[in-house]
């Protein structure tokens, strides 16, 4: 699988989920649990990250979660998320959150996350990804924003191995 050289553009990874909040996942202050927010990321990541590879993917790291807005019980949660680079065997993917007031049709960007997936075989080795091709502005700007981050990430793993 190594001779992957052909790339799929960013547009056949993206993802949108959507569902409603309901009272088993509220806190006791009526809002939706930050934990099932963070679940429902990592579902709408490995999504995309699956559909762009058409393989098998684990959960490899978040790198963080903000949570800019509560989201009430009985609100719409949608989840957008699409693969922003690649880097042989991991992808990094950006999943942002919306929330929508079904009464009022009001919709507010409620979070966002970055999280890396890496894709795997049968026996749970890394396997290699086919490139992705950033076509607009944005995706350009998200797929050079990656590399940065990944730097981070990998300057952070090395410190915390010390």
């Amino acid at each position: 699988m190594d001779e992957l050289i052909e790339g799929k553009p960013v547009r056949e990874s993206v993802s949108e989920c959507s569902e409603i909040a309901l009272p088993n996942d509220a806190n006791p202050l009526g809002h939706l649990l930050g934990g099932r927010v963070m679940h429902l990321v990592d579902l709408a990541g490995a999504i995309a990250a699956t559909r762009h590879s058409r393989l098998a993917v684990v959960t490899a790291a978040i790198d963080y979660m903000t949570f800019l807005h509560p989201i009430h019980i009985g609100q719409l949660i949608t989840l957008r998320s699409s693969v922003n680079r690649v880097f042989r065997t991991s992808m990094e993917v950006g999943v942002k959150v919306f929330v929508e007031d079904l009464g009022t049709g009001e919709v507010r960007h409620t979070s966002s996350a970055y999280l890396t997936f890496v894709a795997i075989d049968a026996a749970g080795q890394r396997i290699p990804v086919r490139p992705v091709i950033p076509e607009t502005a944005e995706e350009i700007r998200r797929y050079e924003e990656a590399g940065r981050r990944r730097q981070h990430r990998l300057e952070q793993r090395e410190r915390s191995r010390v």
